[in-house]
């Protein structure tokens, strides 16, 4: 039986992980949370979407009404009887690569860039939203999607490999999803940042409503989206 509003949800775990936030030219950042373009992109890729495409563009501009929620998951190291939480660090990669292509057509002979990561993160994210267009993006009529990639899936760069499988469910309550992802914990013991509606209920603007992923920087076109972040309670 369907049902209007459906939850998704991604488990995102690996020892790297890149979510480009606040980036120019040779100074790539990560944010702390997974940005909304990067889970879209990762959905675009299971589906077997072209960057720039027409059913590219149709997509993305349904997945405007989509609703994320993203909440950082400790990571425990067990020492006998007692486990510790890790860190999260980011780290920064001086990275190098030869013969690139320019804006202007021409070859570059060797470009070089500063890449933040992500080490020792885990999270959890919630895609909530019309439930036609949920189990599309998990499994679309070709038998394509979260469930059966297409194209391979990162955790922001090709280099951030998943070491769980992304694809964790779909749920007809944000309460089952979540009892799913934190084993029955309150959410307000995450840290965890909240799509939002209506302006005055956000902290912050994101511009990381993804309106087309064409290569091209000009033609590449992102929207903004209000958030609400919250701190663990101890």
């Amino acid at each position: 039986m369907s049902i209007e509003i459906a939850h998704l949800v991604l488990r995102l775990e690996g020892p790297l992980q890149s979510w480009g936030f606040n980036s120019q030219y040779s100074r790539r950042n990560t944010g702390l949370l997974p940005t909304k373009s990067a889970v879209l992109g990762m959905c675009c890729a299971a589906l077997g979407i072209a960057r720039g495409s027409e059913e590219e563009k149709v997509l993305l501009e349904q997945c405007v009404a989509l609703r994320l929620l993203t909440v950082a998951i400790p990571r425990l190291v067990e020492f006998g009887k007692k486990s510790t939480e890790l860190s999260v660090r980011r780290i920064v990669d001086y990275h190098t690569v030869q013969k690139t292509k320019m804006a202007s057509g021409g070859i570059k002979d060797t470009h070089l860039t500063f890449r933040q990561y992500l080490c020792d993160a885990s999270f959890a994210c919630v895609l909530s939203g019309n439930s036609e267009l949920i189990n599309r993006l998990v499994n679309d009529e070709k038998g394509q999607g979260l469930e059966n990639p297409v194209w391979g899936i990162w955790l922001g760069r090709k280099a951030c490999i998943p070491t769980a499988p992304v694809f964790a469910g779909i749920f007809s309550r944000e309460a089952d999803a979540l009892r799913k992802l934190l084993g029955g914990q309150s959410l307000e013991k995450f840290t965890h940042q909240r799509e939002v509606e209506r302006f005055e209920d956000g902290s912050d603007s994101l511009p990381d409503q993804p309106l087309c992923f064409a290569a091209s920087d000009g033609i590449r076109k992102f929207a903004s989206r209000r958030v609400a972040l919250k701190e663990a309670q101890k």
